[in-house]
């Protein structure tokens, strides 16, 4: 199993740790919920380091984000991040990602964890790319919260800006910076060579940030309505179904194109739709789900908000259910009353 350069660090923070993707990963250091909190009222400091990483560079790159991911990568320009997919023929979502532009032919590409090696390959696939692996040798790290953008610029000397990437020199060696997370909170993310991503998390934290875990990220995503790859997207859903229309431009020809026009055209059978529980349960991945009106569906991610105190969750819902629609959840042997509710459930003041 692979371990983060962070490991011994993490470990000593009190960290306990779980199998991620095949990497042993922070899964909590405190609690949950105290970590959670943290984020939502303060900073905190995530070791990513697990997430993909690649640079996508020479003649051919630019062209090859145009045809295997399905946002217009000319819709931003160098210095700029962007949310896009990579999908199979028929529209699947193979994986959700960022792409951050550094230049002429100068791309970063973050796949996820699970996904790294199968979107670089993809990638090392188009004519005229020249793939670098930027995982082994490197530091992923998030901070997030309503005080990270402050936290970060006293530490590199830079604040960051929402889906801005920024090269930047520091006391500790170069990094790259984005203003991009999965929070739903301001703050950014942070890539270094090993020695300086040691020195930059240990510089966060004597700053005040709290060290997080996967649990507490988890949780986050959910309140802020992030779909996750794996359990709420994956190659049997659609972007249109996801309700991820933004980062889908049909003014260029990409794989899978053809077959969103069509369910674009043709009309939708099923959307993933968020609700609240108004009765007392946590709903789980793979509980039923039905609307007064007769739709049926199954929750793809389920638990209860820390910030609401109440049951919240992500479900595909056929035919599609609109804001407001009352549903319920089965937990266990009984129906737990709710309502469809558009993302995000929770926003910091």
């Amino acid at each position: 199993m692979k371990r983060s350069p962070l490991h011994e660090l993490n470990a000593n923070l009190g960290a306990r740790f779980v199998d991620f993707g095949g990497w042993e990963m922070p899964v909590q250091y405190v609690s949950v919920l105290a970590e959670h909190r943290a984020v939502r009222e303060g900073v905190g400091v995530f070791d990513v380091t697990h997430l993909g990483r690649f640079a996508l560079r020479g003649a051919g790159s630019h062209g090859a984000l145009s045809r295997l991911l399905s946002n217009d990568i000319d819709r931003i320009e160098p210095g700029r991040c962007q949310y896009t997919m990579i999908l199979n023929e028929d529209g699947g979502i193979v994986d959700d990602l960022i792409v951050w532009w550094w230049g002429e032919d100068d791309f970063w590409v973050m796949p996820n964890a699970a996904n790294h090696r199968r979107v670089m390959a993809a990638f090392a696939a188009e004519p005229d790319c020249e793939i670098e692996d930027l995982q082994p040798a490197t530091v992923f790290l998030a901070v997030q919260g309503p005080e990270a953008p402050a936290l970060v610029e006293q530490v590199t000397g830079v604040r960051p800006g929402r889906f801005l990437n920024r090269e930047v020199e520091t006391g500790f060696g170069a990094l790259r910076m984005a203003g991009t997370g999965y929070t739903g909170e301001p703050g950014a993310e942070l890539c270094a060579a090993v020695p300086a991503g040691i020195a930059l998390i240990e510089a966060l934290l004597d700053g005040g940030a709290t060290p997080c875990g996967l649990g507490a990220r988890d949780t986050l995503r959910l309140e802020a309505g992030f779909p996750l790859w794996g359990e709420d997207i994956d190659e049997t859903t659609t972007p249109l179904e996801a309700g991820l229309d933004f980062a889908v431009s049909f003014g260029h020809d990409f794989v899978g194109s053809r077959e969103l026009s069509s369910q674009r055209d043709d009309g939708l059978e099923r959307r993933l739709a968020g609700f609240i529980l108004e009765d007392r349960g946590i709903p789980r991945h793979g509980y039923d789900v039905r609307t007064l009106d007769g739709g049926s569906g199954r929750v793809t991610s389920g638990n209860i908000s820390p910030m609401l105190d109440t049951g919240i969750g992500l479900a595909y819902i056929a035919p599609p259910a609109t804001e407001g629609d009352r549903l319920e959840v089965r937990i266990r042997e009984r129906w737990a009353a709710g309502r469809v509710a558009e993302p995000p459930f929770h926003t910091s003041s």
